[in-house]
């Protein structure tokens, strides 16, 4: 009887198998579709010379890889303002989101509010970032001018985003007003997960506030200033909507970014090809940085 029902048992898991595969069946077909056939067309796409539109694809090879890194001018610009803005990205919003978490660790009054303060900028789209902050940052009504103006520092005030010299600058001062608060938010769950008795132990051994910063809280941050770090380099590599809605690249090209080129390339200029070998290269260096992030995050 037992022999007969054990049967039973192994005959119904083996005629329920694809049950299982019925379930992500439409995550894996919306995957498929949206996400992994659109890279794998890109990556055929980056190796012809192609408007986007016409039926003739002229097979180049390599070549549009070539050009960004040897012929393109203002694919290498594109790509030092990237650098450039990556690395101001590691010191500067995450140096400020961890100085707001410790001062917000300290349970002063106010605490929530100062809070939701200063990560409402980061649930905004970036789009409405750079619209609010390319009319704040405007020369003839802008009220950063006009600040400055008041308070006498007018030989300060200037045309802002129309600069080479000040534009970069200016884009990412708004980057990083709308980006602080996420740094900030996973600081202070990392210090809330940092145990009291190390700083009281620290304390009775005599160590400074400074001292117990280093040896305590740094080391007790290290998880999260991986996950910070990871992110900020990520995020700032595919930087393109505030670039694009409030400098458009300009003037110039001081501003541009190799998102923002790879979007002239293939929609403005109709370069569908070398577009997608930009679009690629992101790719390609984002994925280098992140595999470290993903094989930490994996084994957690």
């Amino acid at each position: 009887m037992k022999s007969t029902a054990r049967v039973n048992a192994v005959r119904q898991r083996t005629s329920d198998w694809y049950i299982p595969y019925l379930f992500i069946a439409p995550a894996f077909v919306c995957y498929t579709v949206f996400l992994v056939y659109p890279m794998a067309s890109s990556l055929y796409i980056s190796f012809f010379r192609w408007d986007g539109l016409s039926p003739e694809m002229v097979f180049v090879g390599l070549d549009n890889y070539v050009t960004i890194f040897v012929r393109d001018e203002v694919a290498r610009l594109a790509l030092w303002n990237n650098v450039v803005w990556t690395i101001a990205s590691l010191v500067v919003p995450t140096g400020i989101g961890l100085a707001f978490a410790l001062a917000l660790n300290r349970g002063l009054r106010g605490t929530t509010l100062f809070r939701t303060v200063f990560y409402a900028p980061a649930v905004l789209p970036l789009a409405a970032v750079g619209l609010i902050w390319s009319w704040m940052y405007n020369a003839h009504f802008g009220v950063i001018n006009i600040v400055l103006e008041g308070i006498g520092l007018a030989r300060f005030a200037g045309n802002w985003l129309s600069g080479h010299d000040t534009a970069l600058a200016a884009v990412f001062v708004t980057y990083v007003w709308s980006h602080v608060g996420f740094p900030m938010m996973l600081y202070l769950a990392g210090l809330q997960a940092i145990s009291r008795d190390l700083y009281e132990a620290a304390l009775i051994d005599g160590a400074s506030p400074w001292q117990s910063f280093r040896h305590v809280t740094l080391p007790g941050l290290s998880e999260t200033t991986f996950i910070v770090l990871s992110l900020a380099v990520i995020q700032a590599l595919k930087v393109f909507d505030i670039i694009y809605t409030m400098t458009y690249g300009g003037p110039g090209r001081s501003t541009q970014v190799l998102g923002t080129w790879m979007y002239f390339q293939a929609f403005q200029y109709y370069n569908a090809g070398y577009g997608s070998a930009i679009a690629w290269v992101i790719a390609v260096i984002i994925l280098v940085i992140a595999t470290p992030y993903i094989t930490r995050m994996a084994r957690s």
